[in-house]
């Protein structure tokens, strides 16, 4: 469990891009492998950044499935927690939650359209437990892409039959999902209030580590 500790630290940018300043002052606070943790995350933005989007599906995937996987209690000391992309890259360590949720706000500064992404709740069937994972939707038609933290390979959503859709939500809307498609929209992601609070907290450039 981390050391209970409460920091806001005010950060350069929109809470994904990072001066060196900001990282030297977090490697001060939560020592150098902190540090190079998010040293590594803006080198792989930098270098991605004229990459194919298959490429950067790939790399930030696999980029981030080197993190721990903690479940909230253990980690955060609450029952639901959504971190930061910046918390779970510090704390190095997380739920599917935050993996998603990592991936999916770094392909965004990437360039990929939020259109073609949701962060989607699957039941995770083999181990009989709710899941989150990130899908990508090369058409607005197509069977989407499913990064997960659960397996390293990203294949299409019908070759996952060990995940059931359930419903699945971006910047913008909240879809219900039907192997793997966006079946019927059912209103705007603000409906989720634990995506609203992590969306101010990322818009506010704050880090806030229990």
């Amino acid at each position: 469990m981390l050391i209970i500790l409460l920091t806001f630290t005010s950060l350069a940018g929109d809470g994904v891009r990072l001066s060196p300043a900001d990282i030297e002052r977090f490697g001060q606070i939560y020592g150098d492998q902190a540090a190079r943790r998010l040293t590594a995350w803006q080198d792989l933005i930098r270098d991605l950044s004229d990459a194919t989007e298959q490429t950067k599906l790939e790399q930030v995937n696999a980029f981030f499935n080197q993190v721990r996987f903690l479940d909230d209690i253990t980690h955060w000391s609450q029952e639901d927690y959504w971190a930061t992309p910046v918390e779970f890259l510090i704390s190095n360590g997380g739920d599917c939650e935050d993996f998603t949720i990592a991936k999916y706000y770094t392909l965004k500064e990437l360039g990929v359209s939020i259109d073609k992404m949701s962060l989607t709740y699957v039941k995770a069937l083999e181990l009989n437990q709710a899941h989150m994972v990130l899908t990508y939707y090369p058409t607005p038609d197509a069977i989407p892409l499913v990064l997960d933290n659960l397996i390293g390979e990203i294949k299409t959503a019908d070759q996952r039959p060990d995940l059931l859709h359930v419903y699945t939500f971006n910047g913008d809307n909240l879809w219900l999902s039907k192997k793997g498609r966006r079946s019927q929209l059912v209103g705007t992601s603000d409906r989720l209030q634990p995506w609203v609070k992590l969306q101010s907290r990322v818009d506010a450039n704050n880090v806030n580590l229990n």
